[in-house]
């Protein structure tokens, strides 16, 4: 028995000595998590002259009344609620708004209203007019910089894609975007163009991060409307799918490992679940040792059961509409999330500590 507390107490003493001498030492000090969801076709109900939201009106396709939008809203934000896990999480990308006001009731009128959430959006030229926007929390996303990447295509304009800058309770920078890649209407292949622009406007852009800084932390989330191994992703990105050690000044694709697994996706098209919905990340975010930092076991598709209805091959997201008919429903997608944890230094804690004392 004396041995033993000897043993514990010499442990006890070479682990302070590590926390009093060791720069390196991390501590995880907070979770740091990311929705990206899709929320189907989230328009308010009034009449927008300048894009095509008729169908969305009281006299439209769907008769999209107030009380059908109150509805649309308070769904939406119970899917993020569970997606969240009942905590506050500190990013949400949205696909599928139709303008700020939608945003703004989503934060303002529904669950939501009890956070301090902040949004980016801007509306942008398609013609459905369906745009993406971020939603931040203050105290753990300090905006820096804020853009809207346009998405040059020959035939019919789309959305663009929302580029923020912020701090993090790390202290470090992180990169964030948001994006929603043109679809496959008229068919996959004849489509593919689209969203291979927009994977070089992406591209051009991090490229420009790495750079100025090789270890910038850079996060891609959105609707791609194409799956991992395709060629906008895989090769026009560059997000590497599979891979041992990850290396700084390269991206990763976390949701690559759900391919292989069958009944997995966020999304189901003729009877398949797919992921369409993904976050890509840079190396630096899968380094060890960094103090802001994450792995792909910490991504994840958000299963609530409320979110599912039975179908004939099993499960389906159970979405807002069939057809233009509101089944009170959520999304044709399910949100996916990641967690990134946040170290600090025992060490600089201390010489923080220190000098607010001097």
């Amino acid at each position: 028995m004396k041995l033993l507390k000897l043993t514990l107490l010499l442990f006890a003493k070479v682990f302070l000595l590590i926390c009093l001498f060791s720069p390196t030492l991390l501590f995880s000090q907070e979770k740091f998590r990311i929705i990206s969801y899709n929320v189907e076709n989230l328009y308010d109900c009034e009449r927008d002259t300048l894009i095509n939201d008729e169908p969305f009106t009281e006299n439209g396709e769907y008769q999209w009344t107030y009380e059908k939008y109150r509805q649309k809203l308070n769904n939406i934000s119970k899917a993020i609620v569970a997606a969240g896990e009942w905590e506050t999480p500190a990013l949400i990308g949205l696909c599928e708004v139709e303008n700020a006001t939608v945003v703004s009731d989503l934060l303002q009128k529904t669950q939501l209203s009890s956070t301090n959430y902040k949004f980016l959006h801007q509306d942008s030229p398609d013609l459905r007019g369906v745009d993406v926007a971020l939603i931040y929390h203050p105290e753990k996303f300090k905006v820096i910089n804020e853009k809207y990447l346009r998405v040059v295509l020959k035939e019919r304009p789309t959305r663009d894609i929302l580029f923020a800058s912020g701090i993090v309770p790390s202290g470090d920078t992180l990169h964030v975007f948001v994006c929603h890649f043109p679809s496959r209407y008229g068919g996959e292949l004849e489509s593919e163009p689209n969203r291979i622009i927009a994977a070089k406007t992406v591209r051009y852009v991090t490229d420009s991060l790495f750079r100025t800084n090789v270890k910038s932390n850079i996060i891609i989330m959105g609707d791609f409307n194409d799956y991992p191994a395709n060629i906008s992703l895989a090769q026009e990105l560059g997000a590497i799918r599979e891979w041992k050690i990850a290396t700084s000044g390269k991206l990763y694709n976390l949701c690559a490992q759900f391919e292989k697994k069958e009944g997995v996706g966020s999304h189901k098209f003729d009877g398949k679940w797919g992921i369409l919905d993904q976050f890509i990340v840079s190396g630096e975010l899968l380094n060890e040792n960094a103090s802001f930092r994450t792995t792909k076991e910490d991504v994840h598709i958000c299963r609530a059961p409320f979110l599912l209805k039975k179908d004939k091959t099993g499960e389906a997201p159970k979405r807002s509409f069939l057809g233009t008919f509101f089944v009170n429903g959520f999304s044709d997608h399910l949100p996916i999330y990641l967690d990134i944890f946040v170290y600090l230094r025992v060490v600089d804690k201390q010489e923080s500590a220190t000098t607010q004392k001097k």
